[in-house]
């Protein structure tokens, strides 16, 4: 190149000497300039901006050329005067030879020698692993269209670490972007925000697990909601909490209690670093289901609650959330009934009376028959002293009160309560 400018200089000296002795002709002095051709990177002076175009002057080579409209910016613009004004001096490319010379013998870009200079500018910071900030033009089907001086493509995949339904609101932001793939030649820049925005989170991940220790309470977001627990964002690492670890009370799914985007307070309750695992619950930083229990449900008062479980000696009954207490098998009915199973079903929602409370041992003894009347007491009781008295002259001599039996005891309990 420069041999070339030598050159050129050389023959500019003789050209014009040449002319004070007049012995050159014009054709002479066109010959002294090197010809133009097409791709030939050259200077040019503004010489006037005619019908939304610039008119120029080849810098030395003696002729003019024309930049068309849209060979004088990669970027949009309104007016040619954002983009040149007379007497600039500008590097501009060949594109091809003008035959009908009224407007300049070559047609010109700018535009390209600008795009040359921006895709050497891409491809040393792709080398360097640099990143580019870029404004967002357009909001296309499929993903982004950014302007780094030159057209850039960010896939709808590549735009956030997280799924995206309304790409609308990117289109005027500016953002970072890791330079994934270029081919200057076929115009094709693909860029990705999501390569960033995983790599600032896994940096903030370690540096905030660093900070955070078993016990610690911390605020969250659910961010993530599946069958088996949530995820929380605890401001740069996700930790779970287990179903099991959500409420005190048992829940078919974390989304009957928790919703995405909700702010919650957790306890952490493990740490691994280098699986890069949390293990948080909620269930502890709210209060007890038994914590003022004796407030709640003092001796003597009555609740509805669901029966849970049933067994051979009484049914365990729901009152409050995670808090059940044990109805006896003695306290269900006033008839007599061999198993639970005869009168209640699980599921089945009932009314029972406090009959005692252990907050210590986290137990409530429990009644239904305390709210019922009792019925039939009196035929049975002369049923049975009809029978014996009948038999009078039995041997065995039965009591009044080995005949009654357990009615008695059933009817003095009564009468305590």
């Amino acid at each position: 190149m420069s041999e070339h400018n030598e050159n050129l200089e050389e023959k500019e000296e003789m050209t014009q000497s040449t002319t004070e002795n007049g012995e050159m002709t014009m054709d002479d002095m066109l010959d002294a300039y090197p010809p133009l051709e097409v791709g030939d990177t050259v200077q040019a002076e503004i010489l006037a901006i005619e019908d939304n175009q610039a008119i120029v002057g080849i810098k030395d080579r003696g002729v003019e050329g024309v930049i068309p409209y849209k060979e004088l910016a990669a970027k949009p613009f309104d007016e040619v005067t954002e983009i040149v004004n007379v007497g600039d001096v500008v590097d501009v490319v060949v594109i091809k030879q003008i035959k009908d010379k009224e407007n300049g013998s070559y047609l010109l870009s700018k535009r390209r020698v600008d795009a040359k200079a921006v895709w050497e500018e891409i491809q040393e910071k792709y080398d360097n692993e640099e990143y580019i900030e870029a404004p967002v033009k357009d909001v296309v089907k499929g993903g982004l269209v950014v302007d780094v001086g030159v057209r850039g493509f960010v896939p709808a995949s590549m735009v956030e670490a997280f799924f995206v339904e309304d790409f609308s609101e990117y289109k005027g932001k500016t953002m970072k972007f890791k330079i994934i793939e270029l081919e200057p030649s076929e115009n094709r820049l693909i860029l990705s925000h999501k390569a960033i925005a995983l790599a600032e989170k896994a940096a903030k991940s370690v540096e905030l697990m660093a900070e955070i220790s078993e016990g610690d309470i911390i605020e969250g977001t659910v961010a993530r909601l599946t069958n088996f627990g949530a995820f929380i964002d605890l401001g740069g690492v996700d930790g779970l909490v287990h179903i099991s670890q959500i409420a005190h009370e048992h829940i078919k799914s974390p989304g009957d209690v928790l919703t995405i985007g909700e702010k919650v307070k957790v306890k952490v309750l493990s740490v691994d670093v280098e699986k890069g695992r949390v293990s948080l619950s909620i269930k502890d930083t709210l209060p007890g289901p038994w914590e003022s229990i004796e407030e709640k449900a003092p001796i003597g008062s009555v609740h509805t609650g669901t029966v849970k479980r049933l067994t051979s000696f009484g049914a365990f009954v729901e009152i409050f959330p995670g808090v059940e207490g044990l109805v006896h098998i003695s306290q269900i009915s006033h008839q007599h009934i061999a198993t639970p199973h005869e009168v209640l079903e699980e599921g089945q929602e009932i009314e029972v009376k406090v009959l005692d409370v252990k907050p210590e041992e986290n137990r409530l003894s429990l009644s239904i028959k305390a709210l019922q009347e009792k019925t039939n007491d009196t035929p049975v009781k002369e049923k049975t002293i009809e029978k014996y008295e009948a038999s009078e002259d039995d041997d065995s001599k039965f009591t009044l009160g080995d005949l009654l039996g357990d009615q008695l005891k059933e009817l003095q309990d009564q009468d305590e309560e």
